[in-house]
């Protein structure tokens, strides 16, 4: 066991984490231990926390991370200890049967272990005295250490940050993959970003590289609307005071060729999909409660050819997706250091969900 680690825990919805002393077992076969450099305050947790998903309890939070490798189990090849490491949440098999078409964000395996909150063995790493404590996303990086499967450990440069290499572990993945690879958005289209916050500044950044001539950023908070131009968004709309689809089909004079939603609410997905032209994409990127529907107009989406689809993690494809971002960062494509606010010590961790929810822009990072 590793005496001593603290981690932040949550044992019932509504209630606020508890950082405490928790024990860890060390890494088993095919697991690797990993003490945490940086893990990001993310919305998706903060989901957990009010009891709007699903996750076993008592679980160790936080899933966008990155650290050090300490340790690792039997049978682990693909990284060795003193390596750097960003943590992947959507943990796949690697064999699969979507892992075998590269959609390993949707493998089976990998859900199996984010629902029952334990390893592949059936069994956790954690407990607190003679309390079994659960894993949350194949990462519980709410932590001074973690141990993970193998396939959610990925090697990372040395000169990256550990705060930039945390949020590119979901923020940075999931808002630029929904555009290049979910969407495929080509060079001269138009885009629509609703919600311009952490995901939602990485989804313009996604437009951006991928050459979209007109980007558009929807917000209620016109310092967030501020931070987006900042980030290559050209057009904003304050949602505070306008009607967001009307606005955005003035602007384009009919609607945008793809339209991505990051907040997780129903009415914006409804939006997105209004404000999308004929032939066009809408995406929905933001997670909402598990019982949360939407209304779309059916006929439009037959007889207007619209699209609606999903994306989880950027639809990434991490052994390819993930260097390609470090390497945008090492040159000055992605501009991940001014995406970063503040760093908070994991004792101050419920303050740092206070001041998201207060509508804090951009993104900030605990630093255990």
């Amino acid at each position: 066991m590793i005496a001593g680690m603290k981690a932040a825990v949550l044992y019932e919805p509504g209630q606020p984490l508890r950082v405490e002393e928790v024990q860890l077992s060390p890494p088993q076969a095919g697991e690797v231990l990993v003490r945490i450099g940086a893990a990001g305050v993310c919305h998706s947790d903060y989901h957990v926390m009010r009891g709007d998903m699903a996750a076993e309890l008592p679980a160790v939070l936080g899933h966008e991370g990155a650290g050090t490798v300490e340790a690792v189990g039997p049978g682990v090849s693909s990284v060795a200890p003193g390596d750097r490491a960003v943590l992947l949440w959507r943990t796949s098999c690697g064999h699969c049967e979507y892992c075998s078409v590269g959609r390993p964000a949707l493998c089976l395996v990998g859900t199996s272990m984010r629902r029952s909150g334990l390893m592949a063995d059936g069994t956790t790493r954690l407990r607190r005295d003679d309390l079994p404590i659960r894993h949350f996303a194949g990462v519980s990086c709410f932590a001074e250490r973690t141990v993970c499967a193998e396939h959610a450990v990925l090697k990372i440069p040395e000169d990256v940050p550990m705060p930039v290499a945390a949020v590119v572990g979901c923020a940075v993945m999931t808002g630029v993959g929904a555009v290049v690879n979910t969407a495929r958005v080509e060079p001269g289209s138009t885009v629509l970003v609703i919600g311009a916050g952490g995901v939602g500044l990485c989804a313009v950044m996604g437009a951006e590289l991928a050459g979209a001539a007109r980007i558009i950023a929807a917000d209620l908070n016109p310092a967030k609307l501020e931070v987006a131009t900042s980030f290559g968004a050209t057009d904003v709309v304050d949602s505070s005071h306008e009607d967001l689809v009307e606005a955005v089909r003035d602007l384009t004079g009919g609607g945008v060729d793809y339209a991505f939603e990051v907040i997780g609410l129903t009415r914006t997905v409804e939006q997105a999909v209004q404000a999308v032209r004929v032939g066009g994409t809408a995406v929905a990127v933001g997670i909402v409660p598990t019982a949360a529907t939407a209304q779309v107009n059916v006929q439009q989406l037959v007889m207007l050819e619209k699209t609606l689809k999903g994306s989880i993690y950027g639809s990434t494809r991490p052994q390819t997706d993930f260097p390609r971002l470090f390497e945008l960062y090492r040159r000055g494509r992605l501009p991940l250091d001014r995406l970063l606010t503040r760093e908070w010590p994991l004792d101050q961790i419920n303050e740092a969900y206070d001041a998201l929810l207060a509508g804090t822009v951009a993104r900030s990072v605990v630093v255990p």
